[in-house]
């Protein structure tokens, strides 16, 4: 088949345009897209905003040549996945299965896939989805496939496609997701890698989004050896990123945010590594005779007066401090605070580097784009982390015992827990950092993990 033929079928196959007949396919997708209608599994869907639920839907069935049915056997919950309860992305429907990260055992392969994924190995899905054919698959930049994520907004919102993300919104492709036990995965042969017997799903599982997103982070935006790196947002990728950012060399890591996760971060942080540590809590910085002491001056202070010469977002724009950005965002005058994009500008030395890795949406006000010019700042979107970029180094980092992704790992629930956990991770509660979701097809729990928490 031709280039051209090959990404028409593909984009048929598996992207939702915005036009009637694809809309329809979306619609459908519980009908055409299932199995038989005896044939159900739970799953966590999304009903409204702040509430999601488990319920009973039909079991997803092949439907084009390259598709693969899993059996999920581990999934987990994103700070990203919180930006869906919030409503903060657009475009989400009633009864979407949500869920970007997770691995299991495959049960059905289609026609075409052959030998490149076989029946009852085990598998980690890449959390984009990927064609593997086009420009900048062809660069191992997934996560920018033109191919797989026909949405027009997204095109017109951000002046180009990219690629179909599952469980998170028609936004980006309307592709049912993973905190289920089954799931349907488009053009298999590409977006699956086989997980060695040496490796747990424990270990396994974060290599769909989270590893590869925090080691993005810090490669993207250039962490080099002897740098001074702030990191705002202590959630698991900003854990993760320190963690790549000190094996890169840096002097000193400077965690930006509050309770509890400053504390998890502490008891968490490689031995190794406790002397390049410092950590700053927003909500408790003083107040001097004259001003308040901020984040920025705060950044100086812990670096000899210039700034950091790195600064890592790992938190998302949602979350404004101020009341004209609450405000403006509740108004719709805005969609992300600029704020800690800004501490960010303004507290790195002159020609530092500022990554963005959380979740932006769409529009920020009151940008401090003078500092950003005249100090030569380097703003750096880091982009949904390409994930076949990084994944055999990873995996390999992991097999070696270089890499311990269970060290994000907080607690065990199980799926039909998982709507309960989804508002105790929003809301902070019970020390939650990361957790694996088993589902009844779990493997036995790997050593030295948590314990399985019932809610």
């Amino acid at each position: 088949m031709a280039t051209a033929e090959a990404a028409y079928a593909v984009e048929r196959a598996v992207g939702h345009d915005d036009n009637a007949i694809l809309q329809q396919d979306i619609a459908n997708y519980g009908k055409d897209g299932a199995g038989e209608a005896n044939e159900t599994m739970k799953a966590l869907v999304w009903q409204t905003k702040q509430k999601v639920e488990i319920v009973e839907v039909p079991k997803p069935k092949i439907m084009e040549d390259r598709d693969v049915i899993l059996k999920v056997t581990g999934s987990t919950v994103c700070g990203s996945d919180l930006h869906l309860l919030h409503g903060a992305v657009m475009q989400m429907h009633k009864g979407d299965i949500l869920g970007h990260e997770f691995c299991g055992i495959v049960e059905q392969v289609g026609p075409a896939i052959k030998d490149k994924v076989q029946v009852g190995k085990r598998y980690v899905a890449s959390f984009q989805i990927a064609c593997g054919d086009c420009f900048f698959c062809k660069q191992r930049l997934s996560s920018q496939c033109e191919v797989t994520n026909a949405n027009t907004q997204v095109k017109s919102m951000y002046g180009g496609r990219t690629a179909g993300i599952f469980g998170y919104s028609h936004l980006t492709g309307g592709f049912a997701g993973g905190q289920a036990e089954y799931v349907r995965v488009p053009l298999a042969d590409v977006n699956l890698l086989e997980i060695p017997d040496d490796v747990p799903d424990e270990q396994a599982l974060y290599l769909s989004d989270v590893l590869p997103t925090a080691y993005n982070a810090v490669k993207d935006t250039a962490v080099y050896p002897n740098d001074n790196v702030a990191i705002f947002g202590a959630g698991p990728i900003g854990q993760m990123a320190g963690v790549f950012a000190v094996e890169e060399g840096a002097a000193k890591i400077i965690y930006v945010d509050t309770e509890p996760r400053l504390t998890i971060i502490k008891d968490k942080w490689p031995q190794k590594y406790m002397d390049k540590l410092e950590l700053v809590d927003y909500k408790k910085l003083s107040f001097g005779a004259t001003k308040k002491e901020t984040v920025v001056t705060k950044l100086k202070e812990l670096t000899g007066g210039r700034g950091p010469d790195v600064a890592l977002e790992c938190a998302a724009g949602e979350y404004a401090k101020g009341w004209m950005h609450w405000l403006e965002m509740t108004m719709g005058a805005e969609t992300d605070t600029s704020e800690i994009v800004n501490e960010m500008v303004e507290g790195v030395r002159n020609y530092g580097r500022a990554g963005i890795t959380g979740v932006y949406v769409g529009y920020t006000n009151h940008f401090n784009i003078g500092s950003l010019m005249q100090r030569g700042i380097r703003l750096i979107g880091n982009g949904q982390a390409p994930v076949h970029k990084y994944w055999d180094e990873l995996l390999a980092k992991i097999r070696k015992g270089e890499l311990d992704a269970t060290q994000m790992i907080s607690h065990r629930v199980r799926l039909e827990d998982l709507d309960k956990v989804y508002y105790k991770f929003d809301h902070k509660e019970d020390g939650m950092q990361k957790v694996f979701v088993e589902t009844k097809f779990s493997l036995p729990r790997a050593s030295g993990t948590p314990e399985l928490t019932k809610y």
